[in-house]
């Protein structure tokens, strides 16, 4: 694992991430400052025809009265909506999906499990009967297939069929480590929409504590904070959660499919000490 960390795919994969983060959110702070269309039409628009001129002038009179709402872009609708706690948390999100996901696709190279070079240099060794060396090989690789010779050739002299077995319990072993890593992934893809639920039922409760609090009749206005948190909270809580279960599926059909090459590719190498360990038959 810290042969890992230092190696140039790790360093890769940081620099994707980086570099896919930082896109994303130019992207998105490009798309969400762009302020909201008005629904209104121009002054400088069509002209009015018929009586319309002369509602325009009588509502002319009274728009002194009533100052236009204020335009809104949309990241600051957003912010507002969601608050400080609810920003944080799918921001935190949102990242440790992004790194997760990054992590897992360099994790998921043929070249981290079952590595062609280790394949061939083992098989030489083995032709040219180079046990300790081969073994060497294996050890010094950290890869699945590496750990997983590595076991096998280590247990080889008590017999093929412990052997074997070694090697099963650390394909297992390396299986779970893949598995646990990649569930966090689903777990994000399960928070994200209680999250957003819980965004829902928070914003419809501050508007109906709008409306006991009432008087009279609230207005749209005094209504809409709570019915926008509940909306934007549900929006943010799927988009997290749509990609994250998406991502976790495939993931998890190419570890399995990595998984069971390991395992035969490893049984073909090991398969010419069948004979290690067994008696031979007496006359």
């Amino acid at each position: 694992m810290r042969r890992w960390l230092k190696s140039r795919e790790f360093k890769t994969g940081i620099c994707a991430l980086l570099a896919l983060w930082v896109a994303l959110t130019c992207f998105s702070t490009a798309t969400l400052l762009a302020p909201a269309k008005a629904y209104a039409q121009d002054e400088e628009g069509e002209p009015a025809a018929n009586g319309d001129a002369a509602d325009a002038a009588e509502g002319g009179a009274t728009s002194g009265q009533t100052a236009p709402a204020e335009e809104q872009s949309v990241l600051e609708f957003v912010f507002v909506s969601l608050g400080w706690t609810y920003s944080i948390a799918f921001l935190a999100l949102s990242f440790i999906l992004v790194a997760l996901i990054v992590m897992n696709l360099l994790g998921a190279r043929r070249e981290n499990i079952v590595p062609v070079a280790l394949v061939q240099g083992f098989e030489q060794f083995l032709n040219e009967r180079k046990y300790q060396e081969a073994y060497e090989l294996a050890k010094s690789d950290d890869s699945f297939l590496g750990q997983v010779l590595s076991a096998g050739l280590a247990k080889l002299s008590t017999g093929y069929p412990q052997a074997i077995e070694a090697m099963q319990e650390v394909g297992e072993e390396e299986t779970m480590k893949l598995e646990h890593r990649l569930s966090y992934i689903a777990l994000i893809g399960s928070i994200s929409p209680m999250i957003g639920l819980l965004g829902t039922v928070h914003g419809m409760v501050e508007s109906f504590m709008v409306i006991q609090r009432s008087a009279v009749n609230p207005s749209p206005q005094d209504l809409a904070k709570g019915i926008s948190t509940a909306l934007v909270t549900t929006i943010f809580g799927l988009i997290l959660a749509i990609p994250a279960i998406g991502m976790y599926g495939i993931l998890k059909n190419r570890f399995q499919r990595l998984s069971l090459e390991v395992g035969i590719v490893a049984e073909t190498l090991m398969s010419r000490f069948q004979n290690v360990g067994k008696k031979s038959p007496t006359p």
